[in-house]
């Protein structure tokens, strides 16, 4: 039987609402919350382990929350991802560092507990039952089982952007093989009327097109790969100066980098599914309101 795993990155969780952890409040009529419905469809493509990354401060709460009752439906393991958590020729380079190391580093942390291809998704993002089906028959094709030929689900910029504030996203590129050729991490994107605007530090605003293709870090990759972000991490870190306190290993950069040097392909998989998720605590009443829709029709029990 053909074998793949989640990875759910769930450090961050809390983070952005001032140490909270509104992302683990109930979405569904049964106290479900967003991650209940990413491990359901998962699991019903296929997916028969969850890794969740997550910091050890959160343990007690994540594992009373979600983590020992979906350990009864599907195997579980955890990752923990620190920022003091790096080579160690680094640890007094950055000793006084208190911003977490990004994306990058958080499937980094899974290198004990992964033995399968893997998606990788956000904690707080809902992405669609289609998403999780082209992902695990995409990863289980043994024709792409190394680590160079990686996949990515796609969605479209208007179909992601968050009525309460500016988002992060990675813009695409897609060539007409469906290949990604480019993927720029993009911040401070705001929907304003028809249409998304980038405002920058600088005073000076960018229009974008709401059609764009975006990644919304849902990545399929192989255990292999996890070697290769170990060697970019030190090289990551060996440029990076003392005084800069916010930059972060990204996937989304990482993967870019790595595309412009013809050192890896990427396969855009769509997903006609609606995303929505909690970027700030006001998305919460939308997300419960899409879930509601789609217990309606039939996609959850209530």
């Amino acid at each position: 039987m053909s074998k793949a795993t989640l990875v759910i990155m769930a450090a961050g969780i809390g983070s952005r609402f001032g140490g909270g952890i509104k992302q683990l409040e109930p979405v569904g009529p049964n106290g479900e919350i967003i991650m209940d419905y990413s491990i359901y469809d998962a699991m019903e493509a296929g997916f028969d382990k969850v890794v969740f990354v997550i910091r050890k401060s959160l343990e007690k709460d994540f594992k009373e929350i979600i983590g020992n009752r979906i350990s009864k439906m599907i195997e579980v393991a955890y990752a923990y991802q620190e920022v003091e958590d790096l080579p160690s020729q680094y640890k007094d380079k950055f000793c006084d560092r208190s911003k977490p190391w990004g994306t990058g580093q958080a499937i980094l942390s899974c290198k004990d507990v992964i033995d399968a291809p893997f998606l990788v998704i956000n904690a707080d993002d809902y992405y669609g039952k289609e998403a999780y089906r082209e992902s695990f028959k995409y990863l289980t094709d043994t024709e792409h089982s190394n680590c160079n030929e990686i996949c990515m689900v796609s969605f479209i910029l208007k179909n992601t952007l968050s009525d309460n504030g500016a988002v992060t996203r990675g813009i695409c590129k897609v060539n007409d093989q469906g290949m990604l050729s480019d993927i720029v991490e993009t911040k401070n994107i705001e929907k304003e009327k028809n249409h998304a605007v980038i405002k920058n530090e600088d005073g000076t605003v960018e229009t974008l097109d709401l059609d764009s293709i975006v990644s919304m870090n849902m990545w399929g990759l192989y255990p292999q790969f996890i070697n290769v972000l170990e060697k970019g991490f030190d090289e990551f870190l060996a440029k990076l100066g003392t005084e800069d306190k916010k930059s972060e290993y990204l996937l989304p950069t990482i993967i870019g980098d790595l595309l412009s040097r013809d050192e890896i392909s990427v396969k855009v998989l769509t997903s006609v599914d609606k995303w929505f998720g909690v970027t700030y605590k006001e998305d919460k009443e939308t997300v419960v309101r899409a879930i509601r829709e789609l217990i309606d029709a039939g996609m959850y029990r209530s």
